[in-house]
């Protein structure tokens, strides 16, 4: 199969059968685990304290009535298949911490509940995966506890609801498109038919699957397919970890990988290489770099808006799997402010004491090329800057190549407005003039990018790194976005550099334009704003920030609206900072200085350089 790593090979029906299928629980927990977990926690206060934290959750969970299928019309069921998948998890980590059988019972009654609804949604796979992970999982962990008669009705459901219409999409069936992109889907999809298959690997005479002329287990139909497709989109975390549908969808996408991986090891005791395909071993390191000071994401692609990371029990998974504890320390440092899940206990890790000692600087080279800079780890008002290049055309992204995010003093200053809402018509029409781009969130106007005779970027434009400094004095990253102005310009680059020994930022732009236009630079901002020329106060939380023109000396700021009328989101108070230039030609640049007024003082001047001496 096209696109796999040179480390993977694909698996066949034969791999699978010649694996050893351990008993239940198999999936994710096994019952040593569980003894080795409960022995730690005799003496480890942290794992105490989120042992408490779930078992507080899975009481709120027990006074909720069964979930019920919900679907808008026209919409998804995921709002109910996340219900199941954090209930079933909780309830049945509850139970087998504490053999308190209220929590099995409501387990079981969610399930029973679950598996008697008419289908999971097979018309929107997404829906169908999330039901198969939370059933699956659930089955399996109460296996010894369940009667026979409820064993069967579960194990019907993921036969019937799930693992079919799984394979089916196999088959050649059109709502199986999913089974081999590159994003998101292709692993929520097929790591969680491969999660159903195994929690019945047992019971392959109960559920049997025609394969030609004979009978093969859905265990051995599902898998080979399923972990043949995956590293479709696994590879796109290479070289170094990031990933193309922001930090939101990396959340969701790299969770189900994880759940696919950990199962497979669990149960059979191999992931067959997936998690040696290059790039893999990196990724947590992306939503630590992606987070502010203000406890924000970078936020590109289809994140919500003012996204931040939460806890993500995944970076003790990865931390023990590639023996990072950077990793899983800055999971214990997110726990310091939420509540622990179900999944923090089952891949709990123990924290170390050791300083953070990462790099101030990061340069991730995906197919979303970013360049992150921050002038510290340890202090919440420090200076941090988030540039992004990369494709117009990746699964959910906006028109928004370099764009850029701030924070400072605490705050965002330079922010992106997030995702708009999906039900709108024409949403998912991805191509130049497609109805997507007519909504402003998802356009160029909504974001910090420049424009060109007030056109938006192109579908079809890319732009690359074409020079970075990190960990330097004055980091910086020079991007080459012309692609995304083809049409109206020679030569579009953006640099972005941190000054002054990391108090301020320089954004500089130059442009080669063949005839007379029009050049618009902005950023999208909550804060007030007051003029004076070349110089704008921004003002958000009773802190301050100074826009200075540094080129050309004779432009100045203006200000517009960036709110927006139903069935759009508002954007209500959401405020667009501009330098416009009319009229100009040939060589042109635009360069803005942004300081925030702090401890240590404002910079007002500075003497921008060509990108070229950089």
């Amino acid at each position: 199969m096209k696109g796999f790593s040179q480390s993977f090979k694909p698996i066949t029906e034969q791999d699978v059968r010649s694996c050893t299928v351990s008993p239940h629980p198999r999936l994710m927990m096994t019952d040593q685990r569980l003894e080795e977990l409960k022995k730690q926690s005799e003496t480890d206060t942290v794992l105490q304290r989120y042992a408490l934290q779930m078992l507080q959750s899975a009481d709120i969970i027990l006074k909720k009535p069964p979930v019920q299928r919900r679907v808008p019309p026209g919409g998804t069921m995921l709002s109910t298949s996340r219900e199941c998948l954090n209930r079933l998890i909780t309830l049945s980590t509850a139970w087998r911490w504490t053999n308190d059988s209220k929590y099995a019972e409501a387990a079981k009654e969610n399930m029973l509940n679950i598996c008697g609804f008419m289908d999971w949604h097979p018309i929107h796979f997404l829906d169908c995966a999330e039901m198969i992970t939370a059933v699956s999982i659930g089955y399996d962990w109460l296996y010894s506890w369940l009667d026979d008669k409820s064993r069967d009705s579960i194990r019907y459901a993921i036969v019937h609801n799930g693992l079919h219409p799984g394979l089916a999409s196999y088959s050649g069936a059109p709502l199986g498109w999913w089974r081999d992109v590159t994003h998101n889907w292709n692993q929520v999809c097929n790591s969680a038919l491969i999660i159903g298959a195994l929690a019945i690997a047992e019971n392959e005479s109960l559920a049997p699957y025609i394969s030609g002329s004979r009978y093969i287990g859905y265990g051995y139909a599902v898998i080979p397919q399923a972990v043949n497709f995956l590293p479709l989109a696994i590879n796109e975390y290479a070289p170094d970890g990031e990933w193309a549908e922001g930090p939101g969808y990396w959340n969701y996408a790299t969770n189900y990988t994880v759940y696919g991986m950990a199962c497979l090891q669990t149960a059979l005791g191999t992931d067959f290489g997936l998690s040696d395909i290059p790039g893999f071993s990196l990724t947590a390191y992306f939503p630590i770099y992606c987070t502010g000071p203000s406890g924000l994401f970078l936020n590109y692609a289809d994140s919500g808006e003012k996204s931040r990371r939460g806890s993500n029990p995944v970076l003790f998974w990865l931390g023990n799997r590639f023996n990072n504890q950077q990793f899983i320390d800055s999971e214990h440092e997110m726990l310091k402010t939420v509540r622990a899940s179900a999944l923090n206990m089952v891949w709990y890790q123990p924290g170390s004491s050791q300083q953070k000692n990462f790099d101030l600087d990061k340069y991730f080279q995906g197919k979303n090329a970013l360049a992150i800079f921050r002038s510290a780890w340890d202090d919440p008002d420090a200076l941090y800057v988030g540039i992004k290049a990369g494709y117009n055309s990746v699964n959910h992204a906006h028109l928004d190549l370099g764009n850029f995010e701030l924070d400072a003093l605490g705050v965002r200053w330079v922010r992106d407005l997030g995702s708009e809402n999906y039900s709108l018509p024409g949403f998912w029409d991805y191509r130049d003039g497609g109805q997507r781009f007519t909504y402003y969130r998802n356009s160029s106007f909504s974001h910090s990018v420049p424009l060109i005779n007030e056109k938006q970027q192109l579908y079809a434009g890319t732009a690359s790194m074409i020079k970075t400094s990190m960990n330097v004095t004055e980091p910086y990253a020079i991007l080459d976005i012309t692609e995304a102005y083809k049409r109206d310009a020679q030569k579009v680059w953006r640099g972005l550099k941190m000054v002054d020994n990391r108090k301020a930022v320089l954004i500089h732009d130059e442009y080669i334009l063949p005839e007379k236009g029009t050049i618009t630079w902005a950023i999208v901002t909550d804060a007030a704003i007051k003029l004076k020329g070349n110089t704008a106060e921004l003002t958000l939380e009773g802190k301050q920030m100074i826009a200075t023109i540094c080129e050309p000396a004779k432009a100045v700021f203006s200000i517009e609206s960036a709110e927006q009328s139903p069935p759009e989101h508002k954007n209500e108070g959401v405020k667009k900072l501009l330098v416009k230039l009319d009229g100009v030609y040939g060589s042109q640049s635009v360069a803005v200085l942004l300081s925030p007024v702090g401890k240590q003082g404002t910079i007002k001047k500075y003497q921008s350089k060509p990108l070229s001496t950089w």
